[in-house]
């Protein structure tokens, strides 16, 4: 029924660990997200594809996980079906399908449902709780409303996911041996990840020591939000992020500034999503520019 693709499986075994830390904190719930995100995500790639007479690629799971761990555990079932439909549709099959797709198709059915519905996705966030325990339903604010709020969250609790946000996004530990697994197995390309971290850290350090009034804190800012799970899984998309070398640090710098600018002078807390779309919308041009020119026979 699928199309093989052994570097999507690869990324798939990597979000094994992150996948299991989610329904140890999230249980049933993470679950019952997770069959309206995979059963609508591979119909709507299953349609287009079966009209061009191809199969389903094994890609369309990897942006079905990526969606489902990008999402607030109280995201209702309807809102997260609209988001994978429009980020499968309208960011992938419309442009041809795998290969051919401009934009992320996980970044961009998260953006579309944040920006659609606001009220819903900000009030959507769970507090900790664990597997077979009884799980707060009350709206708390992610450590990155809570800074902006002057609260300072703990640094152990961001390390190792004990804190509100996303269901995949908050297990920093786990992300980063994910990270070496990607890099040391040839999936992930390091320029991307170093390039787009190291940018979000310079800017941001910057912010803090001239004293603005909306810097966040260095090391809170890096392991708060979804900077370093957009980092490592989204910005290292093979299909939507540039090809030479010069161009992956140029759009590694973007995305990461990008994402620390709209979290220090917007109304959004987060900058992810929106640093990955304007990445992949300079990813082209990046390589076209870079690249180096075959010379004229």
């Amino acid at each position: 029924m699928f199309q093989k693709q052994p570097l999507m499986r690869k990324l798939l075994f990597s979000l094994i660990p992150i996948f299991a830390f989610s329904f140890y904190l999230y249980g049933l719930r993470f679950l019952w997200l997770g069959f309206f995100v995979f059963f609508f995500g591979i119909l709507a790639e299953y349609f287009y594809e079966k009209n061009r007479k191809k199969k389903v690629s094994e890609a369309v799971l990897v942006t079905c996980s990526l969606f489902l761990l990008s999402l607030p555990p109280l995201t209702p079932w309807w809102v997260a079906s609209i988001g994978i439909l429009f980020g499968v549709i309208m960011a992938k099959e419309v442009y041809g399908g795998f290969g051919k797709n401009i934009f992320n198709p996980a970044i961009a059915g998260r953006l579309f449902i944040y920006i659609s519905f606001p009220g819903i996705m900000t009030g959507s966030i769970m507090n900790y709780g664990s597997f077979g325990s009884d799980i707060s339903l009350i709206t708390s604010a992610t450590p990155l409303d809570a800074i902006r709020n002057g609260i300072n969250p703990d640094i152990f609790s961001l390390f190792f996911g004990l804190r509100t946000g996303a269901m995949g996004e908050s297990m920093s530990f786990l992300i980063i041996l994910s990270a070496l697994y990607l890099i040391i197995s040839k999936t992930a390309n390091f320029r991307l990840i170093l390039s787009t971290i190291l940018s979000a850290t310079v800017l941001t350090m910057f912010f803090d020591l001239i004293n603005l009034s909306r810097a966040i804190d260095t090391p809170a800012a890096l392991l708060s939000g979804s900077l370093l799970f957009v980092s490592v899984f989204m910005v290292t998309d093979p299909v939507s992020a540039p090809k030479s070398i010069k161009a992956q640090w140029i759009y590694g710098i973007i995305v990461g500034a990008t994402t620390i600018l709209i979290r220090t002078f917007s109304l959004f807390s987060e900058g992810t999503s929106f640093g990955v779309l304007i990445g992949n919308t300079f990813a082209s041009l990046l390589d076209e520019f870079l690249s180096k020119k075959k010379a004229v026979s």
